[in-house]
């Protein structure tokens, strides 16, 4: 009698088993590599835009402090001053330029705006958010608060920049407003950043609103 050619011997089913378990074990393999790779591809790229965006911050306290020419400093014939009169330290504000002529017409808070110009008060809470939201980001920690100051300060910035001139909603403003946002919700500090550190400190274990 001749056996069926289709019947599956003890042996048979052996080998195709162990195929069948390799090919698993090579293809969970290759999407492990690979979700590997995209997550820690994202880490960085999350990691990147917190260190600009840090570094966007202090430089503006900077710049704003010691009058050093990337914005600040400049008279009114365009002959450059560093460290001059225009220098925070030097008693120059660092708000009232902008509050004063760079509200565009028709903007719905323009006098609320233009009255804010020059006060001390202004200047002090404008100075110490740039340098707070700078060092946070930069070191990544104390993410959360950073980085709801950073879109606060999106906002109002925003706010007072319309109407906009080159679109009608979008203007990076808006786009850094939906970045804080963004590094928010990512636990950014982890990554070329003191955020584990920082996440098991006794200080954010007993108030983790600081991490």
């Amino acid at each position: 009698m001749v056996q069926d050619s289709t019947t599956h011997s003890p042996q048979k089913g052996l080998v195709m088993a162990v195929i069948h378990r390799h090919h698993h074990i090579s293809a969970e393999g290759v999407t492990t590599s690979e979700s590997t790779e995209t997550s820690t591809g994202l880490d960085r790229s999350i990691a990147a835009l917190r260190l600009a965006f840090g570094f966007t911050f202090l430089w503006a306290f900077l710049d704003k402090t010691f009058a050093l020419g990337w914005h600040t400093g400049y008279d009114d014939q365009g002959v450059l001053d560093r460290f001059g009169d225009a220098a925070w330290i030097n008693g120059g504000s660092p708000t009232e330029g902008f509050l004063t002529f760079g509200v565009p017409e028709g903007n719905w808070f323009k006098d609320v705006f233009t009255n804010m110009a020059g006060h001390a008060w202004v200047d002090w809470l404008f100075m110490i958010g740039l340098l707070g939201i700078g060092v946070t980001l930069l070191l990544g920690v104390g993410m959360r608060i950073g980085t709801a100051a950073g879109a606060l300060m999106y906002t109002f910035m925003y706010a007072a920049s319309f109407r906009l001139e080159n679109n009608p909603f979008v203007d990076d403003h808006l786009i850094g407003i939906i970045a804080m946002a963004v590094l928010f919700f990512a636990g950014a500090g982890v990554t070329w950043g003191l955020g584990r550190w920082w996440r098991g400190t006794r200080m954010v274990e007993k108030y983790p609103i600081l991490t």
